[in-house]
Formats: C-alpha cells, structure tokens, sequence
C-alpha cells in the first residue's frame, strides 16, 4: 500500500487553487527597539517608553507569520507606533507595503482592503455594519477571516477590551484573532497633553 506524500501532494495541487496552508508574512526588523524608539521619536515632541511597546520589539525582532492586535486604553501610541512607525519599518527593513485604513475606510472600501496582503486599520469597533446595495456585512470580521485562510498580516489597533471585541464581532472572529495575531494590551493613563 502506498503512502501519500503531503508535501509533493499539495505542490501539484496549487495550480488548482487549493492552498491550505497559506504562504505568510515573516518580517525581522533589525535593532527593533532602537529603531522604534527613532520612529516614536520622530514623530512626538516628548516620546515616554511604555513597557507595553517591549511586546511590540519582540514582534518586530520575529512575527512567526502573526499579525499584531493592540488594544486597550487611548493616548498610548497604539495608532502612532501601528499607523505610522510600523509601516515605515516594514518598508525599510522588509520592503513591505503596509495598506493603512482607519475603521471607518474599511467598511467602505471592504473590497479592496480585502485583497491587500498586509492591513493596518485603526480604530477597529467605532464602524456600524458595512451596507452595499443592502447586503450588510461585518466587514472587521471578514477581514480577520480572510487573513487567517490567506496568510495575509493583520495589524490593527481599538480602545475596546478583548471581551468587548468577543461580543460586538462574535466569539469565531475572536478565537481567529487570537490565533492570527500577537495580542498587546496597553493599560494606563493618556500620554495626549
């Protein structure tokens, strides 16, 4: 009796489409914390070091293939470091694009933000449901979705909790979170004067 070679199998199978186990993104920024540091630097006036942007080095040094979830409380740099120093970094030392939208241009656009490779959205949780020609779609939720069966990176940031998440998006949208994702909560006060 013959036994299946998976690997073989599966190469002869992608000119099919068929692809279960998605080609995904691993990034390396050389001298994470350093660079951080210069991107958070740049672009505030009186930067503070967190000890929550150590967990965001430790992604930069080596992602495994995982997107990046910051969540938690405003005015800690979550959108500065995601929005603006991320993809910076990304196109510097990796060069790769990252697609930025707030959460506002992913239910508008949800089409296209899916066919990015590497998203960024901001503000996840503030978007009611995506309506087009009165289908109505949980656009969040459809992106997490795509990500997670295409291997695409996922960077997004909310002032909501985890559990606040888990209610407005569903219980599926946040066990793929959690698998696609390193998970960074930000706690404290606003650094915004």
């Amino acid at each position: 009796m013959e036994t299946i070679n998976f690997q073989q199998t599966l190469e002869s199978l992608k000119d099919t489409g068929f692809n279960p186990v998605p080609n995904l993104v691993n990034i390396g920024v050389p001298n994470a914390k350093n660079n951080l540091w210069r991107g958070i630097s740049y672009f505030c006036k009186q930067p503070v070091w967190l000890s929550e942007y150590d967990q965001i080095v430790a992604w930069l040094t080596s992602n495994d293939g995982r997107g990046l979830f910051c969540y938690g409380n405003c005015g800690l740099g979550k959108t500065l470091i995601c929005g603006k120093v991320i993809p910076v970094l990304l196109n510097y030392y990796c060069h790769k694009i990252v697609s930025c939208y707030d959460a506002q241009q992913m239910n508008a656009n949800l089409d296209t933000v899916k066919s990015r490779h590497i998203i960024y959205i901001d503000d996840i949780g503030t978007e009611n449901l995506s309506v087009k020609y009165g289908e109505k779609r949980l656009a969040f939720s459809e992106i997490v979705d795509e990500a997670e069966k295409r291997g695409k990176l996922l960077i997004a940031t909310t002032n909501l909790s985890l559990n606040e998440i888990s209610e407005k998006y569903g219980e599926r949208t946040m066990d793929r979170l959690v698998a696609i994702t390193k998970r960074v909560n930000f706690i404290g006060k606003s650094l915004r004067k």
